[in-house]
């Protein structure tokens, strides 16, 4: 008996960070349902940002000034400002893209295209040579397959809708849906889809060459949503035009900056950099599609959205390239691993 809870509690520490991983997906497909649900009671995106980094910031920053004490760099005056850019394509910019394009399309098309963030992230390495690509090797054939896959995923679900499936029963769960003119306007939600991908991607490979001169991860996380949330603030204040949008009740609005705040841009954000740091980026990216089956799974069974043949063509060619091209990386970090050790012993 003690053996077998000592088997139990090994396979728990070894296949702890796929259980968080799992989590976090879960994590992420609450939220976008959510804040659809939100956004659809007539909250702002804009404000929704504002307030979930702001809040996400006051729950960080006890973490980050105790934990990171003795980690924590000098902050210069070139250090800022490109602290400042980093709140701006991982923060403000892009994540307002994000979440107003919800508004235009729905939950499972925006959790799909996420999954072409790793493809962008690598064309855009390769371009400034920070990815080296040999086409000569088999991994490097891969890599390219399935950047053209992924891409050509992402180009089916932003310009082919294709005819609607057919739900097999009646929802669960009846959400209020969006104006007829709103479910019309996919071509404009696809681009603030795309664009805020295309961002994303230049942030992830901005943030790797800033946590070289700014190595704590739970202080600059804190200062990206400080900074971020102000940026969003100045944008709001600008582009809406309702001030009343600034006042939330009791209600899914509250609830949804709630847990987008805390959990996500919070917990989660720990998390991930956790996974980050004991299994490498290439190990957190592989989980990805697991949250675009599941919004799929709970917007068309659980609450009867629309779901059509254009999304899930191209959301499984996404996935298909996207595994394609960790496959391609992951061979890439295993050889370079050995090559190294054999160094060593040399």
């Amino acid at each position: 008996m003690e053996q077998e809870r000592w088997s139990f509690m090994i396979i728990c520490r070894d296949f702890k960070p796929h259980m968080l991983m799992v989590l976090v997906q879960v994590g992420y497909s609450i939220l976008y349902l959510i804040t659809e649900a939100s956004f659809n009671h007539g909250m702002s995106p804009y404000v929704y940002v504002t307030y979930r980094h702001t809040l996400a910031a006051v729950f960080l920053f006890p973490f980050a000034y105790f934990l990171e004490r003795n980690a924590r760099p000098k902050l210069t005056f070139y250090l800022f400002m490109e602290i400042f850019v980093l709140s701006l394509l991982g923060v403000s910019l892009t994540i307002n893209m994000h979440f107003a394009s919800l508004k235009y399309t729905n939950p499972t098309f925006v959790v799909a295209m996420l999954n072409t963030i790793p493809t962008l992230t690598f064309i855009i390495a390769v371009v400034l040579r920070f990815e080296v690509l040999d086409l000569r090797n088999p991994r490097g054939i891969a890599k390219v397959l399935g950047t053209l896959i992924s891409l050509a995923g992402a180009l089916i679900m932003t310009l082919y809708k294709g005819p609607i499936m057919r739900n097999l029963w009646r929802p669960l769960i009846h959400m209020s849906g969006k104006s007829a003119a709103i479910n019309e306007n996919w071509l404009k939600g696809s681009l603030l889809t795309v664009s805020s991908c295309v961002t994303w991607s230049i942030w992830y490979i901005m943030q790797a060459a800033t946590l070289k001169r700014y190595p704590a991860q739970l202080s600059l996380a804190t200062w990206m949503c400080v900074v971020g949330s102000a940026q969003s603030a100045v944008f709001t204040v600008i582009a809406e035009q309702n001030r009343s949008a600034w006042i939330i009740g009791l209600n899914i609005d509250l609830w949804s900056t709630i847990y987008g705040g805390i959990v996500v841009a919070g917990l989660i954000m720990c998390v991930l950099l956790w996974c980050n740091e004991k299994k490498g980026p290439v190990f957190v990216t592989m989980f990805n599609p697991l949250s675009t089956m599941l919004v799929a799974f709970v917007a068309y069974f659980v609450l009867g959205q629309k779901l059509y043949l254009g999304s899930i063509v191209g959301a499984l060619a996404v996935i298909i390239g996207l595994y394609l091209l960790l496959w391609g990386k992951s061979e890439q970090e295993i050889s370079q691993c050995s090559t190294e050790e054999t160094e060593c012993r040399i």
